[in-house]
């Protein structure tokens, strides 16, 4: 085994080209049964290995400085760099980290897993360098799909115009997540069969050939002509006109290609692209066959980490964290993408997201004006049956959140109804946007953040703890918080009726169910268990069954916990808030941040509710101001005691040493009227 004895890139540079195919091969091997083994991105790294090993023989890491766009694509790299045996803990808690971490190597300068964002990173540190008078070479592998990101064009023009000496790695895989959305890199996937070339290239070549005496001559040095002839007929002339030099393209499955070709780039005195086309997936039949996501984010389930090789369907399986549950109707619950040739009517609902795109298919059918959007996710937001069922009023703008926003709040203005689907990470991304370009003008925009809270795997760049945040400083936002899959149905409907924007957000983890149904406006709370008065939980989102759970164990210490399903945060039911100013103690409940998320938020509305210095103490249990590292949710949960003993620790904190008066002590606030169709609905 070569690989066994790579433990650095400097024993990458005495192999021979034999070497180096049978070390692309045990590569791949180790990348699949790792990945089927933890979970992991597996595609993308799959296509990048002999990439990886080119850039590693080329340059010399860490001086020279090599940086990955979306870093989920830096497996091999890691492999080469001496964590080989830190794999069997791929992802997990304490362990390997899914992306580069500066914490784990010298050779790993950004936690990059956002995309288009490395060439800003490029230029930062080639100017730092310059500065400094080192000769440091700055390489950026940037895959196509980042291209499609408005900070990459930023990027570029701005690498372009300082000189800066920055090798630029086009990775042209076709592939973003999903199939790339942009018509720059379509033309760079194609550009060796683009017909004008083609036919230009070969009439040239024949008429060369005839020239009486230097036919021949002339025709050997024909790639030196064609070169200049493809600038006027290919995407050659984008880089140029931003003064980016342009090489390529060349097959990127091919080291010793790669490697003359990069180490011509390193010779140029500014900014140049090296186009090189890899094939996602490669060597790895499912990924290659997957048209979808090319198994992008391997998922597996318990008894395949426990044994995947007795348990072979669970090596590819795409299912939740947490394993299988099985649904009322016997389905289980899992996170792969909802199939998009099943009548959307009949699919089981497992997770909230499969929610989601039930509804919005089956509201479309009677809505013309909705239109779903998304940035580059159409599978893993839920969005390919509505885009297999309504193909025109289906938009993926590729890695542009920003664009997305804008662009929606264009379409409301025009009448349309439009739908954002995307993770509750990239949400941040586009906040300007959602704040003034969407909430300064109050169009009706439905904002659909999945992934929220913590997510787990994917570590601190994943997390989605900051929407609910985010989404309560803009004015006038409605954020719904769905408890279950049945309530993000409920609140879609609710949602697309709204004259202003709105948030729905809700996490990846299986969405339990809801055997009582749901209430009939998604703008009431619901009140799951009613107390004796003395302690009122507010609970957000997935947090409503952790506090029941905690509330059954509070029972068996005298403690009788009131329970309110908030629903929607902002702006919050009065009913409930009401109640929950009647009792001597409150305490809210959040997968979110805890400065300035729901919690704040309601804690103010309750003191509202109270005559001047009646009201009752509010805790508000969430996500601290950390970066947190990846793990399993439901560990991270624990650790910040948002499971159920922790949420039953927090009221005992809440409540111990305090002499609360009962709840006819304190002052009576008003009661608002509740028409009969909007009473709260109690669960026992």
């Amino acid at each position: 085994m070569i690989l066994e004895h790579i433990d650095s890139p400097a024993d990458l540079r005495s192999l021979t080209p034999e070497e180096l195919a049978i070390l692309c091969d045990e590569i791949r091997a180790f990348i699949v049964d790792s990945v089927t083994a933890t979970g992991g991105h597996l595609g993308s790294n799959l296509g990048v290995v002999e990439l990886t090993l080119a850039l590693h023989r080329t340059f010399d890491s860490p001086r020279d400085v090599i940086l990955w766009d979306t870093g989920h694509q830096a497996y091999v790299h890691k492999l080469v760099t001496g964590r080989r045996e830190a794999f069997t803990q791929l992802r997990q808690a304490g362990g390997l980290s899914g992306y580069p971490n500066r914490t784990e190597s010298e050779h790993d300068w950004v936690e990059n897993s956002h995309a288009s964002t490395i060439l800003s990173y490029a230029h930062g540190l080639a100017s730092a360098f310059e500065l400094q008078g080192v000769a440091r070479r700055v390489v950026a592998v940037v895959g196509d799909g980042a291209l499609t990101g408005g900070m990459a064009y930023e990027a570029l023009n701005n690498l372009g115009h300082s000189g800066k000496p920055v090798v630029i790695v086009l990775n042209d895989n076709g592939r973003s997540y999903a199939p790339t959305v942009s018509r720059l890199s379509l033309s760079l996937t194609h550009l060796r069969l683009n017909p004008a070339y083609v036919q230009a290239r070969q009439r040239l070549r024949h008429l060369l050939r005839e020239l009486p005496g230097v036919g021949e001559l002339a025709y050997s040095g024909v790639h030196g002509l064609t070169s200049a002839l493809r600038e006027v007929v290919t995407p050659h002339t984008f880089f140029e006109a931003l003064g980016i030099r342009y090489a390529g393209p060349i097959d990127g499955h091919n080291v010793a290609g790669v490697e003359l070709a990069l180490a011509n780039a390193a010779e140029w005195p500014g900014p140049i692209v090296v186009h090189v086309l890899t094939q996602k997936g490669r060597g790895y039949a499912p990924a290659e066959e997957d048209e979808v996501q090319r198994l992008h984010d391997v998922k597996v389930s318990v008894a395949a980490v426990a044994d995947p090789v007795d348990h072979p369907e669970g090596r590819v399986h795409d299912g939740s964290d947490h394993g299988s549950g099985t649904a009322p109707d016997g389905s289980t619950n899992g996170d792969s993408p909802v199939p998009t040739g099943a009548p959307v009517a009949a699919l089981p609902v497992t997770t909230y997201t499969d929610g989601f795109t039930r509804s919005l298919v089956h509201l479309a059918e009677s809505d013309p004006r909705i239109v779903a959007i998304t940035a580059a996710m159409p599978g893993p937001t839920g969005l390919l049956p509505f885009q297999a069922r309504f193909p025109d009023r289906f938009v993926d703008v590729g890695i542009a959140e920003q664009h997305a926003v804008t662009a929606a709040a264009g379409m409301a203005m025009a009448g349309l109804r439009p739908v954002v689907a995307v993770y509750s990470t990239f949400f941040s991304r586009a906040f300007d946007q959602a704040n003034l370009d969407v909430g300064l003008h109050r169009v009706p925009v439905v904002l659909v953040l999945d992934r929220a809270g913590i997510t787990g795997d994917d570590g601190p760049s994943h997390h989605g703890v900051l929407d609910m945040a985010l989404g309560l400083s803009i004015p006038g936002m409605t954020v719904f918080a769905p408890s279950s899959a049945l309530e993000v149905e409920v609140m879609l409907a609710e949602a697309l009726t709204l004259d202003g924007p709105s948030i729905i957000r809700f996490p990846k983890t299986p969405a339990p169910w809801v055997e009582h149904g749901c209430v009939g406006s998604g703008l009431h709370a619901r009140q799951v268990r009613a107390g004796d008065g003395s302690v009122c939980m507010l609970a957000v989102g997935k947090m409503v069954t952790v506090a029941q759970e905690a509330a059954d164990l509070l029972m068996d210490e005298g403690i009788d916990l009131t329970v309110w399903d908030v629903r929607v945060v902002s702006d919050p039911d009065p009913v409930m808030v009401t109640d929950a100013g009647r009792h001597a103690v409150v305490v809210t409940a959040e997968d979110g941040i805890r400065q300035g998320g729901a919690g704040s938020y309601l804690a103010d509305a309750v003191r509202r509710s109270r005559p001047l210095g009646t009201c009752p103490p509010v805790v508000s249990v969430g996500i601290p101001r950390a970066y947190l590292a990846q793990g399993k949710p439901d560990r991270i949960l624990a650790q910040l005691g948002l499971d159920a003993p922790g949420l039953a620790a927090s009221v005992r904190e809440a409540v111990r040493g305090l002499d609360a008066p009962s709840v006819k002590d304190l002052p009576a606030a008003p009661s608002p009227s509740l028409p009969a169709a909007a009473a709260a609905e109690t669960l026992d």
